[in-house]
């Protein structure tokens, strides 16, 4: 996200942020100004939750969620941020829980196929792994379960990975070895 200076909700002059919201009711395009006041404010707000490129859609959606919903904006408050703060606040816990949710399930997965002699074995073992692995997965940064998953799942190279997330390929290698460490003490230690 551009980088645009923050500056005070209503400067001498300007109409309050209930006035703009109440305005955008029959004027759409009036929305804009509640926008351009917050959307960076909310954006840094999410970032140092989630990092950038997270908080970049979840800004997009903060807004997106606070124009469909302007109706219900309380119009006793002059400043639409705290409003826009709550949103932003709830989309952060929605994506943390389906993020959280899928690891889970994956530590739960099971075999649904029977399975005969060494194929058995061997399905018996991968499931067995998966739970330690889908907990130990859930403990690491999104970030650094991005990374791990890029190269496990859909067998990425680091300049791949570097392009896909936007950051530089000696970060994809530091966050991914970080990971590695972090993955290898949590799982059991293998019996030979």
């Amino acid at each position: 996200m551009t980088a645009l200076p923050v500056r005070p909700a209503t400067e001498a002059g300007e109409v309050d942020d209930a006035a703009v919201v109440e305005r955008s009711w029959t004027d759409a395009d009036a929305f804009a100004v509640i926008f351009d006041r917050y959307a960076v404010t909310v954006y840094r707000f999410l970032a140092r939750r989630v990092g950038g490129q997270l908080a970049d859609d979840l800004t997009g959606q903060t807004m997106l969620v606070a124009f469909d919903q302007r109706r219900r904006f309380d119009l006793s408050q002059r400043s639409a941020l705290p409003w826009l703060y709550g949103i932003a606040t709830n989309l952060l816990h929605r994506h943390t829980r389906t993020e959280v949710r899928r690891h889970r399930a994956l530590a739960k997965a099971t075999a649904d196929t029977t399975l005969e002699g060494h194929d058995e074995l061997v399905t018996d073992r991968v499931t067995a792994a998966a739970q330690p692995l889908g907990r130990a997965l859930a403990r690491l940064s999104s970030t650094e379960r991005d990374i791990v998953l890029l190269v496990a799942w859909e067998d990425l190279s680091y300049e791949e990975i570097a392009l896909a997330l936007d950051i530089p390929v000696g970060t994809v290698r530091s966050r991914l070895h970080r990971a590695r460490t972090k993955l290898r003490r949590a799982l059991p230690k293998e019996d030979n």
